[in-house]
């Protein structure tokens, strides 16, 4: 027996949808690893994992993630790639606006591409 459906209410009185902070931040581990997957030969990336935190002041985010990228390697390029991708795959994914991607290299480990 199906409920008895009444009047919808308008969108702005339906409830908010809340993404918890750890949603970002899996997120965005997750598309820096990718990144830097494709950065290691072989795509089998060295170094400790990425480690995120994030922000959420109102309906934006701010994403900090600390690095250990390949020695050698274009290191600007590389953290570019990084900011643009956990950008892209927050907004695709939660519809949240990001704010700001901050990449903090912690550490080069030797054994990148020349």
């Amino acid at each position: 027996m199906a409920a008895a459906a009444g009047p919808v209410p308008v969108p702005g009185r339906r409830g908010r949808l809340r993404v918890a902070d750890r949603v970002y931040a899996r997120i965005a581990a997750r598309a820096a690893r990718e990144v830097l997957a494709e950065a290691w030969p072989a795509g089998r990336a060295r170094g400790a994992p990425p480690h995120v935190s994030v922000a959420v002041p109102g309906s934006t985010v701010t994403v900090r993630v600390a690095l250990e990228l390949p020695f050698p390697s274009d290191v600007a390029a590389l953290a570019g790639a990084v900011r643009e991708r956990i950008a892209a795959r927050v907004v695709g994914l939660t519809g949240t606006r990001v704010s700001d991607v901050v990449i903090v290299v912690e550490k080069l480990v030797t054994g990148g591409t020349p």
